[in-house]
């Protein structure tokens, strides 16, 4: 639980106030056309890569890691909450999948500072969230390492999905942009 909530609360923080600043800026239409033509960019980007595509481009991100000097030589305890806060709300760290950046746009599109305060919040949590439960699954003693070409098609798989995703929500927000036009 320690880990979750080391993880869940710092990414909420983060999510929620993104979300409060973004829901005050008048963003909201251009946002939903961001969205429907980012969706569908990175999606079929993601979707053909895996058919054999010759388009690579890479998901927004950085590839800043945390630093060995702030996690080394200290408690666990504080080792928990750097990682926690760092990589739970999942600004500061590489992201392989195109999704994770539709996130801060999808929340400009929201609308309302409220809803889109909630929906960030929600984002935030279900990232930290899953960073926590996959860290927990990863450190379990016993445990072998992984094959790293199981790590490599596992992660190939879950870019189709992710970019199918994408395609969903790209058509969903094609559709809220015809439906304001009309």
């Amino acid at each position: 639980m320690v880990v979750v909530t080391a993880y869940g609360v710092p990414a909420v923080a983060v999510w929620a106030a993104l979300g409060a600043i973004l829901g005050v800026l008048p963003l909201a239409r251009l946002a939903l056309v961001l969205t429907a033509a980012y969706a569908a960019c990175y999606g079929l980007v993601e979707v053909t890569d895996r058919l054999g595509g010759r388009i690579r481009l890479r998901p927004p991100g950085t590839r800043w890691q945390v630093p060995q000097e702030m996690v080394t030589g200290v408690s666990r305890r504080r080792r928990i909450l750097v990682w926690g806060s760092v990589l739970g709300p999942g600004f500061m760290t590489r992201n392989p999948y195109a999704g994770f950046g539709l996130l801060p746009i999808a929340v400009a599109a929201a609308g309302s500072v409220r809803s889109a305060a909630a929906l960030a919040a929600a984002a935030g949590l279900a990232h930290g969230t899953a960073r926590a439960l996959a860290l927990l699954r990863d450190a379990r003693p016993g445990r072998a390492a992984p094959d790293p070409m199981a790590l490599v098609l596992t992660s190939m798989r879950w870019r189709t999905v992710d970019g199918l995703v994408l395609l969903v929500v790209a058509a969903a927000a094609l559709a809220a942009c015809i439906r304001l036009l009309t």
